[in-house]
């Protein structure tokens, strides 16, 4: 959940010549969403499955990241698509999980997410990282304009949404599926593992605005508005949950979580010996009546991001980035987890999301 907010300045769309079958077309839109709860525009990405046009680009290019190619406002196809909202990790992007959005577009859905304010890359505090309740608004607020919005209300398959998150971004989407989180459980697992990501985060000494560094004092987790830490954030129109390394996993009311009807498809990057404390699922999915749960091997947290440029590793020790964006478990390339990933996630939602009989 540490914010990768160095990255700010490297992420940008680009223009490629690589070329993309028109059967496997993935289009892929810019929106601004009006919010009222944070007083300005989510900046959201959209892909979706696409006929032959639009300008070919690669999203989330950058010196670090490997982009994602798609075509950009290419004409929507015909037909009525599912739709998965996505939730990045702290301190991430939208438009670098383009790797997961194009397999799910080639399976069929329509995928959107915002770039939460507040935990963003270049746009990222401590102090905002808690307030959960702010980003599952975002994607309720989302949900909304979609369903509103001419040019996307008749492409969506009536009442199939399901929501995938990682990081920061599964307790984003935990939340909207119904699970609640005790802030005392939280300040104590903070209490017991002061060097996890979030707990040294939490710890204060520094944020980002504007994508500059600025100064930020302690967050005493035990002092955050207990109504809005614990508030319900549930989404009644959400109806099936991917959550990949979701963060405050032994923070979560375990009556919430047994409350919960929709299938949760919890999974974990690595091994029962590497998962860090913070994200263990294994018992969320125990505790939730339509939850399972998978582990990939081999891989580690960082496993979900986007692929690394040859570069990457360098450039992380030149811009001063301790955490090792660009490694994972040793054994496998990240190119092949994303496949195991992808075709895990999409089996999910496609089971989840079929149309009624």
């Amino acid at each position: 959940m540490k914010p990768l907010a160095l990255l700010f300045t490297l992420v940008a769309l680009a223009t490629t010549a690589q070329p993309v079958l028109a059967a496997d077309v993935v289009g892929v839109k810019t929106l601004a969403v009006p919010s009222p709860a944070r007083g300005r525009d989510l900046a959201v990405t959209i892909w979706y499955p696409a006929t032959p046009g639009g300008a070919e680009i690669r999203v989330g290019e950058s010196k670090l990241f490997r982009g994602a190619p798609a075509f950009a406002d290419a004409p929507l196809a015909r037909g009525h698509f599912p739709l998965i909202l996505v939730s990045h990790g702290s301190g991430a992007r939208i438009e670098n999980l383009g790797w997961i959005a194009n397999r799910l577009v080639a399976a069929g859905f329509i995928v959107a997410g915002p770039n939460h304010p507040g935990t963003t890359s270049g746009d990222s505090t401590p102090i905002d990282t808690p307030n959960v309740w702010e980003r599952t608004a975002d994607l309720s607020t989302l949900l909304t304009a979609l369903t509103e919005n001419p040019d996307w209300r008749d492409a969506l398959a009536e009442r199939r949404v399901g929501v995938l998150g990682f990081s920061l971004g599964g307790t984003t989407a935990m939340e909207l599926a119904g699970a609640t989180i005790d802030r005392e459980a939280y300040a104590r697992y903070c209490d017991t593992y002061p060097a996890m990501m979030d707990c040294i985060w939490f710890a204060g000494g520094k944020g980002y605005v504007d994508g500059k560094e600025v100064p930020s004092q302690k967050v005493d987790l035990r002092q955050m508005d207990k109504s809005r830490f614990e508030h319900s954030n549930r989404d009644p129109r959400i109806a099936s949950a991917v959550l990949v390394d979701p963060g405050m996993a032994k923070a979560f009311q375990p009556a919430s979580l047994e409350a919960i009807a929709i299938p949760m498809h919890f999974i974990n990057l690595g091994g029962p010996e590497t998962v860090p404390p913070g994200v263990i699922a294994d018992d969320l999915a125990r505790l939730t009546p339509k939850g399972d749960y998978a582990q990939v091997q081999g891989a580690v947290h960082f496993t979900f991001l986007a692929e690394c440029q040859v570069g990457g590793k360098a450039l992380l020790v030149e811009i001063g980035e301790a955490d090792q964006l660009c490694d994972d478990g040793g054994t496998r390339p990240r190119a092949d987890m994303h496949a195991e990933l992808g075709d895990r996630i999409a089996a999910d939602f496609a089971h989840d999301l079929k149309p009624a009989p």
